[in-house]
């Protein structure tokens, strides 16, 4: 999988989830594991898949009979970071909005934070202050 960097929009992003799980997928695979209450129509997904190829998110691995098989390009950690910083920069640059957020609508708790300060002490205490 390349580093490729790719500026996807929320329909994108649905439809390369499930490919980040499958590795490999038709279209129809790809439509069928979406959740069925918001799944798109097949020429849907097959419009999202083709503009996923142009931006270079997924590529074209194999053919069998008429349906093509496509993989992720990209890494779903890459593009998670490359949102989450996109996110901070509008933020002004600072995390404590989102993580303040988060914490605030509980959706993440003590045991998350315990985790995240495990990997500050990893990666050698995280950024300098």
């Amino acid at each position: 999988m390349k580093k490729t960097q790719a500026n996807l929009s929320r329909l994108e992003l649905e439809i390369i989830h499930p490919l980040w799980k499958l590795k490999q997928a038709t279209i129809r695979e790809i439509r069928e594991a979406l959740p069925e209450a918001s799944r798109p129509e097949y020429t849907t997904v097959q419009t999202i898949i083709y503009r996923l190829e142009e931006k270079g998110a997924v590529e074209r691995v194999k053919k069998i009979g008429n349906a093509h098989v496509f993989a992720p390009s990209i890494s779903r950690k890459s593009t998670v970071g490359a949102l989450v910083e996109d996110l901070i920069r509008r933020l002004g640059g600072t995390a404590e909005p989102v993580m303040a957020h988060l914490v605030e609508s509980g959706k993440v708790g003590l045991k998350e934070l315990r985790q995240l300060e495990a990997l500050l002490q990893k990666t050698k205490g995280g950024r300098k202050e």
